[in-house]
């Protein structure tokens, strides 16, 4: 599970910067890609990785901002040409299917593989047996939305030393000990899974907010997060022209993941008024309150 940041910027696209985008690779757990935001030229950045378009089949918009969604028309349209034939669902605020449609149509675009666009609002919007999504508004000029991606816990491994202590040797046995609460061996001998199995996985957990004043309302949202992606459009000093339009500063961010417990905060959606020789001042405003703060550039990654 990794997170590629391929747009960092806000607003408009920068020579440092381009708008936001996120990837959210889940190869190894599902063979999948998920994307979080498609601002303009985000299939531009994806040729700079090692994303194949085809493994996109969820993109997940916070809002309807055009740094936040210029991008989705080419993409959807490319992944025709690049061995996308599987379904893909777009989740995001009202509007998103109107937009979609009408570009797809008035470019006479013709998709070759299923596409779903599905309108959300707060609450559950995807889960199965490994993973849940679930969504909530934030505090923003438009209807924005924050997601948080939540991986099931897994089973813990099968304690083999303790087994064979038991006198029960490897073979299919051991499979079906993992897999059934009680089993019965050849001999009659009744074997709890729970006396031979480590504790669970925890699950990883990742909160991904869109563009969104500072609020304590969002805390219980994030909470434990392993890892916290929050806007930071402003430098510490211009709070209140972050109030004014609706963002947040690299210092409320900071105190934010602070009060929520969160493992590692990582900041985005940086205004271009920024250059590269301004970053390590934004991250150090963040680090003073919260140590474990990145800031992301295009093309850094998150492992997890």
């Amino acid at each position: 599970m990794e997170l590629i940041f391929l747009g960092t910027g806000s607003g408009i696209p920068s020579k440092e910067r381009n708008v936001s985008a996120i990837a959210l690779t889940l190869l190894q757990e599902k063979n999948s890609i998920w994307l979080f935001d498609c601002g303009e030229s985000t299939q531009h950045q994806i040729l700079h990785t090692s994303i194949k378009p085809r493994k996109i089949n969820k993109i997940f918009i916070t809002h309807m901002h055009g740094d936040h969604i210029f991008g989705l028309p080419g993409l959807l349209s490319s992944r025709s040409f690049q061995g996308g034939d599987d379904l893909l669902t777009v989740y995001g605020p009202p509007g998103i299917k109107e937009y979609i449609n009408t570009s797809l149509k008035v470019s006479g675009t013709h998709l070759l593989y299923p596409l779903s666009i599905i309108e959300i609002t707060a609450g559950q919007l995807y889960e199965d047996e490994t993973i849940s999504v679930n969504c909530r508004t934030l505090d923003h000029g438009i209807q924005s939305y924050g997601f948080r991606i939540v991986e099931k816990d897994k089973a813990g491994e099968l304690l083999v030393d303790k087994l064979k202590d038991a006198g029960i040797d490897p073979g299919p046995i051991y499979q079906k000990i993992k897999d059934n609460p009680t089993v019965t061996t050849v001999d009659g001998q009744q074997i709890q899974r729970e006396d031979f199995v480590g504790p669970n996985k925890k699950g990883r957990v990742i909160s991904i907010l869109g563009d969104t004043r500072a609020s304590h309302e969002y805390e219980s949202f994030v909470k434990h997060s392993d890892v916290l992606v929050h806007e930071a459009t402003f430098n510490q000093d211009k709070e209140d022209m972050a109030k004014q339009y609706s963002h947040s500063t690299t210092t409320q961010a900071a105190y934010f993941a602070k009060e929520s417990n969160v493992k590692k905060l990582v900041l985005t959606h940086i205004s271009s008024r920024y250059q590269k020789e301004d970053n390590q001042q934004l991250l150090n405003e963040a680090r003073h309150i919260f140590p474990n703060t990145e800031l992301a550039s295009d093309f850094y990654k998150v492992t997890l």
